[in-house]
């Protein structure tokens, strides 16, 4: 028979309401209970785990000493947030993460109220959280705004930005650094812990206040020189001085895996009346579960995997990964060339990049989670003349769109960058997929930019890419796997733009930008079997356009439609403009541009997002037939 004692306490907290009702000592229990669910969810769902797991005794006292969701709760980047979801009202669709039509990866404020701000980028937090703090004063109310914000996160200068903003206005703010990387904290135990608590206590904070008050009486260089004094003094026992410098009152650091050294913590900030207050928090990745803490990287973000043993289910084999040919063929170029230098911001694996530095260490730089500075640094090395390929996913070039303009596209440097996760990426959902690329980059003068049509051409597009010397270039290329077709052994540059016809017909012609062609390819076969004869062409190039391709398509055939994996306002865009520039849609051509839909697609599988976006084989029949005013159907039989 099952007693209370028995019942897992996890089963009795479905708010934070409910868990505010348990007495301080059950805490630990329900940590251990909400580890075990976090494992066994990301167990079946694949995401990322190592911070959650590193979180989960924080999300515990963070929900019992603050009324979420009245006081706002900001996670930083958001992967870091099951633990969060699971005691905030989504347990029973946890094991739903990042599939199709369930939750998503990272918070999201259409999903919970208590996802007060929606976060897949890194750091916003501190920004976010210190509009929400000055929204509140100027409504007259008084809940607290918390951001959780992690080391790596503040390599980004986004963080800093934020706090000297927030430390310049004095607003009431709490910011908690989640230390499970960077080592920048002195040894944790009982004394600072001692310490933390004496320094966020009432009596220590009202004596700081009164001694301000004392000192604004003096003359203001007396005043900065004994505030100064006092807390340096301070921090160098508690290792805060930049956060004090910043204009943060400085509490730690503390064991985040310690609730009776978070509690009473929390607590005093919760309740104290001055300005912006950070707490330095240290945690371990992965905690609670032997592989994760022992290889953090390799489960910071995980595939499905078996709880008993950490193994990781393994893919069934075939074609190579885009990012892992990207990575070879860019070691083959450097092996020729010692002016080939490789930038990532903090994605060396998932770039490919790791691969990179193991051979050439001195010629790999990873910046940090900061795209702006991987820009310039990129082109400060090409005005010496190197040749830096800057490795970032195409969503993340977006936090560096100005240095793309003013340090690389108006000084005609040569940075190559090389744009991953290009179009739908599946589970990431929209946070991370690569839309926006082709028309944010297609819309700079001098730019060159290329997308591989599959795993052999991204080879001769990096080569290309490293032949450029003379204008910045983008190379594009989706996650996942190549289609299978045999590798060349060495890239050979490409003609600058210039595409190629893979199929030849003559009444319908696809023209595909990037890696839709090998639907193109099928939709072709479709069309065939239906009586349209039809040409396929890559067109390899998006700027400068193959004009004179795109010309001969139009002249030879009734039908013309771009497909592209990217927003409105690229490719098909460009090709529109220059078919109206040459009068050929004066003659009755029929063109389509199949570009992804105005929307933002939630995650599921890319190949069910495609679909959704109408840019599979099916997709592209519908479209041609649509544009010959007839429906696609098997009945259909229409002769050339």
């Amino acid at each position: 028979m099952t007693t209370p004692s028995d019942t897992p306490l996890l089963d009795r907290v479905r708010l934070p309401r409910d868990l505010r009702q348990l007495a301080p000592e059950d805490l630990p229990r329900l940590a251990d209970e909400l580890r075990r669910e976090t494992i066994n969810a990301v167990a079946k769902t694949g995401g990322h785990l190592g911070a959650g797991l590193g979180v989960v005794e924080l999300t515990v006292a963070l929900h019992y000493v603050f009324d979420t969701p009245n006081d706002r709760l900001i996670w930083d980047v958001g992967h870091q947030a099951y633990p969060h979801k699971i005691l905030t009202g989504r347990r029973d669709r946890i094991r739903t993460l990042r599939q199709g039509g369930g939750l998503s990866g990272f918070t999201k404020r259409a999903e919970s109220e208590y996802d007060p701000f929606g976060a897949a980028h890194s750091s916003t937090s501190i920004s976010a959280a210190l509009g929400m703090a000055v929204a509140r004063d100027l409504a007259g109310k008084s809940n607290n705004v918390i951001a959780v914000i992690g080391d790596g996160a503040l390599s980004a200068g986004m963080a800093y930005e934020a706090m000297n903003n927030a430390g310049a206005r004095n607003e009431r703010l709490i910011v908690i650094l989640n230390d499970n990387d960077m080592s920048i904290a002195p040894p944790v135990g009982a004394m600072s812990a001692y310490l933390a608590r004496l320094a966020s206590g009432r009596t220590y904070l009202k004596l700081r206040d009164v001694g301000k008050q004392l000192t604004k009486h003096l003359p203001k260089s007396w005043d900065r020189a004994i505030t100064r004094a006092v807390e340096h003094a301070r921090g160098y026992v508690t290792g805060g001085t930049l956060f004090e410098e910043l204009g943060f009152y400085y509490v730690g650091p503390i064991d985040g895996h310690n609730l009776d050294h978070l509690l009473p913590v929390l607590r005093n900030v919760r309740d104290a009346e001055i300005g912006p207050i950070l707490i330095h928090v240290v945690t371990q990745k992965g905690k609670g579960y032997a592989p994760a803490e022992t290889s953090a990287d390799k489960y910071h973000g995980v595939v499905k995997f078996d709880v008993a043993t950490g193994a990781q289910a393994k893919s069934k084999g075939g074609p190579p990964q885009y990012t892992k040919v990207f990575a070879e063929s860019l070691v083959k170029e450097a092996r020729k060339d010692d002016k080939i230098v490789a930038i990532t911001a903090a994605m060396p694996s998932g770039t490919g990049l790791d691969l990179f530095a193991r051979e050439f260490p001195k010629r790999c730089f990873d910046v940090g989670i900061a795209e702006q500075h991987a820009v310039t640094f990129a082109a400060g090395l090409a005005a010496e003349g190197f040749k830096p390929f800057a490795a970032i996913y195409s969503t993340f070039l977006q936090r560096a769109y100005d240095q793309v303009v003013h340090d690389v596209a108006i000084q005609k440097l040569p940075v190559r960058f090389a744009l991953d996760r290009a179009g739908l990426v599946g589970a990431d959902g929209p946070t991370h997929a690569g839309a926006f690329d082709v028309a944010y980059l297609g819309c700079l003068p001098g730019f060159v930019l290329m997308a591989a049509a599959d795993e052999a051409e991204l080879v001769h597009m990096v080569a290309t890419a490293a032949a450029i010397d003379d204008a910045p270039s983008a190379l594009r290329y989706p996650r996942g796997e190549g289609t299978g077709v045999d590798l060349p052994a060495q890239g050979v540059p490409l003609e600058i733009g210039k595409g190629r016809i893979v199929r030849e017909g003559h009444k319908v012609a696809l023209l595909s930008y990037g890696a839709r062609l090998a639907e193109c390819l099928k939709a072709a076969d479709e069309l065939a079997a239906l009586g349209l004869s039809t040409t396929v062409a890559d067109a390899r190039f998006a700027k400068p356009l193959d004009t004179d391709l795109i010309l001969r398509l139009a002249r030879d055939h009734e039908v013309l439609v771009t497909i592209e994996e990217g927003a409105i306002g690229g490719f098909g865009s460009a090709v529109m403009q220059t078919l109206a520039e040459h009068g050929v849609l004066d003659r009755g051509l029929r063109v389509r541009m199949m570009v992804l839909p105005d929307v933002f697609l939630d995650q599921d599988t890319p190949a069910a997002m495609y679909a959704t976006a109408g840019l599979d084989a099916k997709g592209i029949v519908t479209k041609v037939f649509e544009a010959l005013g007839k429906e696609a159907t098997a009945e259909t039989n229409i002769r050339a």
